[in-house]
């Protein structure tokens, strides 16, 4: 079995406890036995399942316990845990027993409670883009009104008006594409959470945890996605913000590379592989440490992603007379002619990766992170051949 069972006489004695039970709550082998079933329900519980107890006795019927509320079961050694209950009943030598079928949901409800997270948050920036828009919104009619009042020369009150409702419209699609974004990244990652809990409990219930692991990896791996999703979302609005304060200071680029190369290793496909090449060795980079380590950990997530497994990436770095030049290359899929103006601007995405998962604010960040330490950012890249993207870092702010 793949369940705790407990199986009491009617005044609620335990005669029998399979092994999985005496594991669930922390017991020997027959320690149980003997033991007062309400021993095993919080303290706050007890005097409410003894009126329950009577009634089944009463009227015994096979159903589940706690339907539309949450279960608590009590270990040896007091700690609490969430459970699901089934209830059946027969008899034993002309003595009635009822038997308690119980699941441990102790997984269930943390992915559950992550998934409450990722929700909120998404809802939390939702409203926030909603009150920019609003407070915007208003800005350009209070503008409208001013420049109709004060402004004598129609031609400038028209270029105004103009201008403010390009900056609405910018905004009304950048709200547009948020959500057509959402609707999709948010939903992917949310269904496979769903899918995969329900699964989780089906293989745990079959005693196949291979195959529950399987799928408890599939909900860590949505959760990160979502994560990663959040974290861009928040840098980009720190960067619009204005609130991104740039903190200079030594920066030892071996040691860097390095820490990168390891960090990545969770995330490479399978075969692909860092090849570092820093020819600034003993020498360093005044410079944001912080700043700097997203803007390469953004380069190499996009190498990884777009790429096949088994492919190389290949960093390298090289000292110039006033900074550093960085260049990041790899083998994967390219970018196509048509979309290299675009690869810099906000939620766009190259005609070619319709099949991989994000967002289209990689780039744009990773660009204006450069910006910030007043470098540069260029690429070159071949459809199918791969890309390369270069950038220069002074060594002075």
């Amino acid at each position: 079995m793949t369940e705790g069972i407990i199986v009491v006489d009617k005044a609620g004695i335990i005669l029998v406890a399979n092994p999985i039970a005496e594991e669930m709550f922390g017991y020997s082998k027959h320690e149980l036995t003997g033991m007062p079933l309400e021993q095993l329900l919080p303290e706050r519980f007890r005097g409410t399942h003894l009126s329950f107890r009577s009634q089944f006795n009463d009227k015994p019927v096979p159903r589940r316990m706690g339907m539309g509320r949450d279960l608590a079961a009590l270990k040896k050694d007091g700690k609490e845990f969430p459970v699901e209950i089934s209830l059946s009943y027969s008899r034993a030598q002309g003595n009635f027993i009822a038997i308690a079928f119980i699941t441990d949901i102790s997984q269930r409800k943390r992915a559950e409670e992550a998934l409450k997270q990722s929700e909120e948050q998404l809802i939390i920036y939702a409203t926030e883009l909603e009150k920019k828009v609003e407070a915007r919104t208003k800005d350009l009619n209070a503008s409208i009104e001013r420049m109709e009042r004060e402004i004598a020369d129609r031609k400038r009150a028209e270029e105004e008006v103009k201008k403010a409702l390009e900056k609405e419209r910018e905004l009304n699609e950048l709200k547009s594409k948020f959500v057509s974004i959402a609707s999709h990244e948010f939903r992917t990652p949310l269904s496979t959470i769903l899918s995969s809990i329900s699964l989780v409990e089906q293989y745990n219930q079959k005693g196949e945890p291979e195959k529950a692991s399987k799928h408890t990896q599939r909900v860590r791996s949505s959760v990160n996605h979502l994560t990663g999703i959040l974290n861009d979302l928040l840098s980009l609005g720190k960067l619009e913000e204005g609130k991104l304060d740039v903190k200079i200071g030594p920066i030892d680029m071996v040691s860097l590379f390095e820490d990168i190369k390891e960090e990545m290793k969770v995330q490479l496909k399978e075969g692909q592989s860092i090849i570092v090449d820093c020819q600034v060795a003993g020498r360093s980079l005044s410079s944001d440490p912080g700043i700097l380590r997203n803007i390469l950990f953004n380069l190499l997530s996009n190498a990884s992603k777009y790429s096949e497994s088994g492919k190389r990436i290949f960093l390298t770095c090289k000292l110039e007379a006033n900074g550093v030049t960085i260049a990041i290359r790899d083998e994967g899929i390219g970018i196509p002619e048509e979309d290299k103006k675009h690869m810099f601007d906000r939620f766009f995405r190259a005609s070619n990766v319709s099949n991989v998962p994000g967002t289209g604010l990689g780039l744009n960040i990773v660009k204006r992170y450069t910006e910030l330490l007043n470098g540069s950012i260029t690429f070159s890249s071949k459809n199918g051949e791969g890309t390369t993207f270069t950038i220069s870092i002074p060594n002075e702010i």
